[in-house]
C-alpha cells in the first residue's frame, strides 16, 4: 500500500472532472482496507470509499483521505438443482460479473447489463433497468465498519432496500465499506423481456426464443444507442431518479399532459420517467458552457470537456427548479454529490 498526497481524481471518474484527494490509497484486500482504517495518521481524517466513480459528482477537492476499492475475486459458494451463489469482491466491474454469469447461462443479472461501476456500488444503490433490480438476485453482503475495522454481514432485510436506495445510503451512509457481496442466480431463468424496448429490440435482432445472453445483447444495445460512452463523453449515467408520485397526482398532471408516460409501483404510487420530464421542460440538448443535458437522452448531464463540478452541480439545480414549476414534481439526483 503507497499513500499518496494531493492526488488528482480527473482519471478516477465518468464525469471526467478535476478535483484533488489531499491522501489517497488503493486496497485490494480486506487486510489491506483494515490496516488503513487503523493506520492513527489517517484515523481522524474524513474518508470517501471510491469505486469505479461512475455515479458520483465532485464538487471540490477531498480535504481527506479517499480509499480507492480495488477488492478482487469471484468465488461458487454453493449450487443446487435451480440456483447458484457466487460471493463477489465489491471492487469488480459490475458490467465484466454480468458477463461472465451470462457466459455460465445463470440468469438474473441479464437486464442490467453495461450498467457502469464496481460490485460493491451495486446493493448501495440497489441498481435496476428494465424491470429488474439488484435485489431480486441479491443475497447477503458483507462490509467493514468504517470506524472500528471489523466485518459485519448483512442479509437483505437489513439492507433495507428501496427504489435506488439502501440504508448505506441513509442511516449508514459514510459508516461502512461494502467488501463483497452473494449474489443467487438461477440456473433456469425465467426472463423479463416486457419492459421497455427489450421486447422489440429481440424482434430485430430476429431472435423469438431468446436466452440470457440474448436478453443482454438487447439490453446493451438499447444503452449503447441512448447513453453516450463516458470515455468519449463525460457523464454518470442517469443524473436523475424517476420519481414515484400519488395517483391523484398523476390523474391530475394527465388533464394538462394527455402523452404523460408513466408506470405502476408495487406501491400504489406511479413512476413518470425523469427523462421525459427534463425534455419537456426544454432541457433535452440543451447546452450551457461545457456542460449540458445530452441530446439523446435528457436524463444524462454531461461534460463537454472542461466542466466543473459545481457547473454541473448547478445545471442540475436548474433543472430541478424548472421541472418542479412546470409540473409540481421534485426530481431528485441518483448521482452521489461529493
Amino acid at each position: 500500500m503507497n499513500v499518496l498526497q494531493n492526488q488528482s481524481l480527473k482519471s478516477y471518474n465518468t464525469f471526467g472532472l478535476e478535483a484533488y484527494a489531499k491522501f489517497f490509497v488503493a486496497v485490494s484486500t480486506v487486510d489491506e482496507l483494515k490496516k488503513v482504517l487503523q493506520q492513527p495518521e489517517l484515523k481522524d481524517l474524513p474518508r470517501f470509499i471510491l469505486g469505479g466513480g461512475s455515479n458520483i459528482l465532485l464538487t471540490k477537492n477531498f480535504d481527506g483521505l479517499v480509499i480507492k476499492n480495488s477488492i478482487k475475486g469471484i468465488e461458487q459458494l454453493q449450487e443446487d438443482d435451480k440456483h447458484v451463489w457466487l460471493k463477489v469482491g465489491s471492487g469488480e466491474v459490475w458490467h465484466e460479473l454480468v458477463l461472465h454469469t451470462i457466459n455460465q447461462g445463470w440468469g438474473g443479472m441479464e437486464n442490467l447489463s453495461l450498467i457502469p461501476g464496481q460490485v460493491g456500488a451495486a446493493p448501495m444503490q440497489n441498481i435496476g433497468a428494465y424491470g429488474v433490480e439488484l435485489e431480486a438476485s441479491f443475497e447477503s453482503l458483507e462490509a467493514v465498519d468504517m470506524q472500528t475495522a471489523e466485518v459485519r454481514s448483512f442479509n437483505k432485510d437489513e439492507c433495507n432496500f428501496g427504489y435506488r436506495e439502501s440504508v448505506f445510503k441513509t442511516s449508514l451512509k459514510g459508516q461502512y465499506c461494502i467488501v463483497s457481496v452473494t449474489f443467487k442466480l438461477n440456473k433456469k431463468p425465467a426472463l423479463n423481456i416486457s419492459y421497455g424496448d427489450i421486447k422489440r429490440t429481440l424482434d430485430d435482432m430476429q431472435v423469438w426464443e431468446p436466452t440470457v445472453k440474448d436478453v443482454s445483447a438487447a439490453v446493451i444495445k438499447i444503452r449503447q444507442s441512448k447513453l453516450p460512452d463516458p470515455k468519449v463523453l463525460g457523464n454518470s449515467g442517469s443524473f436523475f431518479k424517476n420519481p414515484e408520485i400519488p395517483k391523484e397526482q398523476f390523474e391530475a398532471l394527465q388533464q394538462y399532459f394527455p402523452l404523460i408516460p408513466s408506470y405502476p409501483t408495487p406501491s400504489g404510487l406511479v413512476k413518470v420517467p425523469a427523462g421525459w420530464l427534463i425534455e419537456q421542460a426544454g432541457w433535452k440538448g440543451k447546452r450551457i458552457g461545457n456542460t449540458g443535458s445530452h441530446a439523446q437522452q435528457a436524463l444524462v448531464l454531461v461534460n463537454y470537456g472542461g466542466a466543473t463540478g459545481q457547473e454541473i452541480y448547478q445545471l442540475a439545480l436548474d433543472i430541478q427548479a424548472s421541472v418542479k414549476e412546470k409540473f409540481g414534481i421534485t426530481i431528485v439526483p441518483e448521482v452521489n454529490m461529493v
